[in-house]
């Protein structure tokens, strides 16, 4: 797959968190970088948007009836055939939506003590691997897709630095 092929348009829609150079680079690496893992054919465009923490309560409320903030949102564009929708101007296949808040981000990779890129760039994969229709329902999921985030990490050498487990006091 040509990286000509897959259009990442990423949009700002926040202002709490200043988006570091090179970021939005690393998020189209990402995109890239998870079609690569998964062999996905054809032509691509992804949309991810950089929010806040009330904008994305607000998402979660309206789209999954959940009150609360969360770090990532995933909305897939598949038409009813269970076929992604078709950017008519372009021939590439819509995998759909990724937002991410940006206030969360900067908790997390605070939280897990690495860097606010290497969140964001798992962020990005988590939420394409649910584009293209991985979920973490149940502990299998869980670990394949776990997996596979982690691999797209180290192949763009953002591996993990810790465990991704808290201490109870």
């Amino acid at each position: 797959m040509t990286k000509d092929k897959i259009k990442v348009i990423i949009t700002n829609r926040q202002k709490d968190v200043a988006i570091p150079t090179g970021l939005r680079m690393l998020v189209r690496r990402c995109c890239t970088a998870v079609l690569q893992m998964e062999n996905f054919k054809g032509a691509a465009e992804i949309s991810v948007s950089f929010v806040n923490n009330a904008q994305i309560k607000e998402l979660n409320a309206q789209y999954r009836d959940k009150d609360i903030e969360t770090d990532v949102l995933s909305f897939v564009m598949m038409g009813e055939d269970g076929k992604f929708d078709i950017d008519p101007q372009t021939g590439a296949q819509i995998l759909g939506d990724v937002v991410i808040s940006m206030e969360k981000a900067v908790e997390q990779a605070d939280l897990y003590g690495h860097s606010l890129q290497r969140e964001v760039g798992y962020l990005t994969c988590h939420s394409v691997l649910h584009l293209l229709g991985y979920d973490h329902e149940d502990n299998m999921e869980r670990v394949r897709m776990r997996e596979k985030e982690e691999a797209v990490m180290d192949m763009l050498g953002l591996p993990a630095s810790s465990t991704y487990v808290i201490e109870g006091n």
